[in-house]
């Protein structure tokens, strides 16, 4: 196993004490189905700071994060497993904005803000926080995946910018790629997307392999991340 593996399932196995007892107080069929595996393809190997909360657990808590995201935050993994991502919030934290995040997580959509937190220093910075849902196989919610970009306060609209280049690449698609991309957004599996569309689920490989190398992206969640950028 890489490094990188090593180190995400480290994170796995060091949630928070009453995380943990919930888990194991669950029956069978309230458990979540394991993926670990699923959970490091989504963060483990994109550059941009992102964890995993699990909403079964009490507070939906943070259950895996990469490395880019304590780079970001100062926080080293042991100080973010197993709590809410509200503990980036400060003083001056836009109340409304956190509402808005909050009512994505009750509404299981996908949300994209640009708010106001905090590093473990105590240092302010703005933050384009993406939370999007995912679901298993039986289409019911899992996990949410939550990701971060630090928008340089010196930049000129640097969300704009995001957001317009997002829309450009996804108006050059395919029709049928644009469902797919538009469904990957909402979190849902290459067997869902099939079902939805009518089409195999091989198809569906297909249209995602095509979409992450016509788009330059190496993970699912960065492909989910702009995918909401450009309002999908």
């Amino acid at each position: 196993m890489s490094v990188g593996g090593k180190f995400m399932l480290g994170c796995l196995k060091r949630g928070s004490d009453r995380a943990r007892e919930r888990l194991h107080a669950m029956t069978e069929e309230e458990r979540p189905v394991p993926s670990s595996r699923r959970l490091l393809r989504l963060v483990m190997d994109s550059p941009i700071p992102s964890v995993i909360s699990d909403p079964r657990l009490p507070d939906n808590p943070i259950v895996a994060c990469n490395q880019p995201f304590c780079d970001l935050t100062e926080y080293p993994a042991e100080e973010v497993i197993g709590r809410n991502c509200r503990f980036l919030s400060g003083p001056a934290t836009e109340p409304w904005l956190s509402e808005e995040i909050r009512r994505g997580v009750r509404e299981h959509r996908p949300v994209l803000v640009e708010i106001l937190n905090y590093k473990r220093s105590g240092q302010p910075f703005r933050n384009a926080v993406l939370v999007a849902p995912m679901y298993d196989e039986d289409d019911r919610l899992l996990y949410f995946l939550g990701s971060q970009v630090e928008i340089d306060a010196g930049a000129a609209s640097p969300s704009s910018m995001r957001r317009i280049r997002a829309a450009e690449l996804v108006k050059a698609l395919s029709p049928r790629q644009g469902q797919v991309l538009k469904f990957v957004a909402q979190g849902l599996l290459n067997k869902q997307i099939a079902g939805e569309l009518g089409v195999t689920e091989k198809t569906v490989k297909m249209h995602r392999a095509i979409l992450m190398e016509r788009l330059g992206l190496n993970t699912t969640a960065d492909l989910i991340r702009l995918a909401v950028e450009a309002g999908l």
